[in-house]
Parts: structure tokens; sequence; C-alpha cells
């Protein structure tokens, strides 16, 4: 079938949704909705059996769908209808969701429905819910649309003819910290994240507030910044005292709070933890980690993936020293993604752009470096999460990587001016071929789990359900075998001393031509990260995207 996907943006979403379509071996073409002109032409030189919307921010042109059928996923359950509608479950304490799809017509979300799934809400942040069940939803969604299609004698469901609810305003957002509870905040700030946060001013700062953490100790009085630590402030409450991570000033791009709030807090006292917590500590923390028997699980939860040089640091002591105790590492990453490499925006803010860009990729490939060479452990990467750029040759330095199905992975740089590092063209090369590594490095398109798997990209794919315990079975079932495991560490150690050189001749290369990337003024780095940092919107479709 020919499919051509209407989108705002090529999100993580979209990409599944382009993945998996992929992947049933339909024709696949996306539009950005740039224009209803451009909406119309594509569709008119594409000529697809149906479109499908799996992110769609502006009305489409009726030329569009009366003429091809056309089905718009909505995040919400039959009879919710209009925007926020993930911010408005959350807000009202919903147990249960969904998403529907809906033929499009002239009403808003007033379609027929031809596909729905449910899925139960957790306590978290909105952005979470959205790439993980709503994205999950959305896959199933998408194969009973397809099956139905297929069905002569399916009959859709009509919508509810219920009222559109209204946007949420910063006003039905806001904190009141003279009367709203620690846990009150929390859930207000979740509702908001990772759009549009909640507005906010401290010492005359207006700003959107990310990214709250349960703090259980320390208390201050309300409003009051009482600590901070590694990027994040804690602010007290009337009955304690929460954590915020990201804050973004009116006009600029998120950060970490203590980025924006900058010489305002200078005397508050840095709260230190080790280097290493407890999984599921409740405080705020980026980096931790548990051990099952002799596999340790290292838990790095970097804010969108993006990790800074500081992070890196961190991340490589805290492997080096999670290592001296285990016989296995596993690399879990984080809640909502695996990692997705350098700090874009922090590299936007800074004032010496081209030094801390090259201080940043040379700190990223000392952690790379420092799994590749572990020479007394075995090293895997669970992705059991999406990830992009270095992040994903972050997992290809393990031993093994496995991945969860349904993920996404972009391995790739160029979109934004990069030509990488990370030992990209020593990892990616020895699994997959340099034919294959160059085609992904220059198409700049997502792969799924699957297709990563089937090119040797990755060793397994494990199945959603009883993920994390089937990994733990593939990560204690390397270690039990005492006679293979000093084999595989032997025949490692062997090999790691006749390619270290190779290795590092193929970073210093890599190196060399990233170079000028962060250093000269006019290079296109400069341009694309401005403009992915500010989120601008796409004036054009860079490419049309057709497989077979």
């Amino acid at each position: 079938m020919k499919i051509l996907l209407i989108v705002s943006a090529f999100n993580s979403l979209t990409q599944r949704v382009f993945c998996e379509l992929q992947d049933m071996k339909h024709t696949v073409s996306v539009q950005f909705a740039i224009s209803n002109e451009a909406m119309i032409q594509s569709a008119l030189e594409f000529a697809p059996d149906i479109i499908f919307c799996p992110y769609l921010k502006k009305y489409l042109p009726c030329e569009i769908f009366l003429k091809t059928p056309t089905f718009i996923l909505h995040p919400g359950i039959r009879g919710d209808r209009g925007h926020n509608a993930l911010d408005h479950a959350l807000r009202g304490n919903k147990k249960e969701w969904g998403v529907v799809i809906l033929r499009a017509n002239e009403e808003f979300d007033g379609g027929d429905i031809y596909a729905q799934v449910r899925f139960e809400m957790r306590d978290t942040y909105k952005a979470s819910i959205y790439r993980n069940e709503v994205a999950e939803a959305t896959s199933k969604a998408l194969k009973i649309l397809l099956q139905n299609l297929d069905d002569k004698d399916f009959k859709p469901v009509s919508q509810l003819k219920t009222p559109i609810h209204p946007y949420l305003t910063q006003e039905e957002r806001a904190i009141d910290w003279r009367n709203d509870t620690t846990q009150e905040i929390i859930k207000k700030i979740h509702v908001s994240d990772s759009f549009p946060g909640v507005k906010d001013e401290f010492f005359g700062v207006e700003c959107y507030l990310f990214g709250a953490w349960e703090e259980e100790s320390l208390k201050g009085e309300p409003k009051e910044i009482i600590a901070k630590r590694d990027g994040a402030v804690c602010v007290g409450t009337i009955d304690g005292a929460l954590w915020i991570s990201h804050m973004r000033e009116t006009g600029r791009f998120k950060l970490p709070s203590t980025y924006v709030l900058k010489g305002r807090i200078k005397g508050v006292k840095e709260i230190r933890i080790p280097l290493i917590v407890e999984y599921g500590e409740k405080t705020f923390h980026e980096i931790s980690s548990k051990v099952i028997d002799e596999v340790g699980y290292l838990y790095f939860n970097f804010h969108n993936g993006a990790m800074s040089s500081e992070q890196c640091i961190r991340l490589k002591y805290a492997f080096e020293y999670l290592k001296e105790g285990c016989r296995v590492v596993v690399l879990m990453g984080g809640a909502d993604f695996f990692s997705n490499g350098i700090h874009l925006n922090i590299l936007e803010d800074s004032k010496k752009q081209g030094e801390d860009g090259w201080s940043n990729i040379n700190a990223m490939n000392d952690v790379v470096k420092s799994i590749l060479c572990a020479d007394d452990v075995i090293t895997v990467a669970s992705l059991g999460k999406n990830a992009g750029a270095g992040g994903v040759f972050l997992a290809l330095a393990c031993d093994y990587a496995v991945a969860r199905e349904g993920i996404v992975l972009n391995p790739h740089y160029k979109t934004l001016g990069l030509s990488g590092s990370e030992y990209h063209s020593y990892t990616l090369q020895k699994r997959v071929g340099e034919t294959a590594a160059d085609e992904l490095l220059n198409k700049c398109l997502p792969i799924s789990a699957k297709r990563a798997f089937e090119i040797g990209m990755i060793d397994k794919v494990f199945e959603d359900k009883n993920y994390f315990q089937t990994v733990n079975r593939f990560a204690q079932e390397l270690c039990e075998d005492e006679e293979r495991y000093s084999d595989f560490l032997y025949e490692k150690e062997e090999y790691i001393s006749k390619n270290s050189y190779i290795m590092e001749q193929k970073k210093e290369q890599e190196l060399k031509v990233m170079y000028s990337e962060f250093w000269d003024e006019n290079s296109p780095f400069h341009k694309l990260r401005h403009a992915f940092v500010y989120k601008a919107c796409v004036t054009a479709t860079s490419r049309k995207v057709n497989f077979l």
C-alpha cells in the first residue's frame, strides 16, 4: 500500500510509525504540514492509497480528505475532542486513557473511529506518557486500522458529539506556592512537561518549569531555593521540597535550572550525593545502579538523552566504579531515552561554543573508550528506549547490544551538520560493513530495532512484555558458565590489544573532520543547532522519503 504521512514534525512518534510501515513493506512518503499548497501537491504527486497523520497541529484542507481516505491519530479516548488531550487526562486524574484513529472530515476530531486502543496511566509526566504508552498504543492502533481497511465487513464507530475541550491556559496551570502541596506542584509540572511548561518567576527571571523530582529529606520555605545539584534546584514547599531540573527563560530554550538562574543562586549550597545512588531513590539524581547477583545495571537518566561534558565525565567514572564489583555491566540509559549524544542546548547557551563543543565530544569519546576497552568485564547495551547520534554509538561500544521491540534508532549526525565521532567509524563498520554503514550515516533516516537486528547492527530484539526480566536472563547467562566467561574475556583482551591502535586512529580521523565543525564560525552546525534548539518551524520538506 502507498501511504502518505502528513506531519507537523518528524518526532519520535512519527518516526516509529514510519519505521513500522517500512518494516511492513508499505511504500511510505513523508510531507511536512508547511502549507495547504504543499500538502495538496504532495498528495497529488504521490497518489497514496491512504493518508495518515500521527502528529498534526493544523487543519487539513478538504481537497485532501475528500479525495483520499485520510486518518488522524488523536491521543485520547472516544468522546475526547480538542487540543491538550493528555494535559486534560493527567489533570483529571484519569486512570485509563488511550488513542483513537479518526477518519478526517470537516468536523474537528469528529470523524468516525477506525481503531482505538486503551492503556493504564502511570503517575509520571506528560512527555513520558506520550513517548511510551501513547507510542505503543499508536503502534497497535495503526495495525488495527490497516486490518480494518482490508476487512470489507468492518464498520467504523461514530465519534461521540461531545464538546471540544479548551486549551489549558497558564492561569490554570499556575502553581500557588503558598497553598499547593509538594505533590500538587509536581502534578502541575507533570501536566505541562515537556510543553508548554509551567510559567513562573524566580529572582525576577520569568521562566517555564520542567522536570519535577520528589525530595524526601530537605525542607524549606515555600518557593525558597534551598539547594542545588547537577544543574537542578531544590525548592521549598508548604510541606517539604521538590527538585526542578530544567527551566526555560521566556523567549529562549530549555536549560538546566542553574544555567537559567546563574549568579542569582551563588550562595545556595550544593548538596552532593554519591557518584552512583541506588536505583529508585527519591531525590534528584541522574546516575543510579542496581546489582543482581554479578550483573550490574547502570542507569543514566539525562534529560532528553543529552549528555554534557560534565555528565559524560560522571558516567565514565560511574561505569569504571560499577565494573569493579561485577562480571557483566548493562548500560540501561534513562527513563525516556537511552542517549542522544552531546548536549546541544548547553552548547547553544555557551559563550565559547567551539571550545565547549570540542570538550563535549572528547568527553563523550572518553566514555565510549572506557566501555570499548573494558577487557575485564562483559558489557551489554540495553536499548530499552530510543537513541540517536552519539547515543547509538555509545551502545555499539558494548560487547552486546540488545533492544526492546518498537524502539527507534537514528544512527547519523549529518542533519545537524556534524560528521560525528564516538568511534563510530570503527564500531559501526565492524557490525554492518562499510556499505551499510555509509548508507545509515548518509541517508539520515530512523531505523527500527527489527531492521537494526536484520542488518547486524544489534544482537537481539526482545519483546516489550517482561523486557527487563528478559535482559536480566540474557545478562546472567553470559557469566553463568565460568569457562565460557573466561574464554570470552581472554579473547576480548587479545582483540583489544591487537586493534587498539586502529580504534584510536579511527577516532583521531573522526576528530580531525569534526574540528572545523565546532571551531569554524561559518560551520553549518551552528546554524542547524540554533534551529534545533529553538525548535524552528520547518519551512520546506527537506527530503521526500519513499520506501518499499
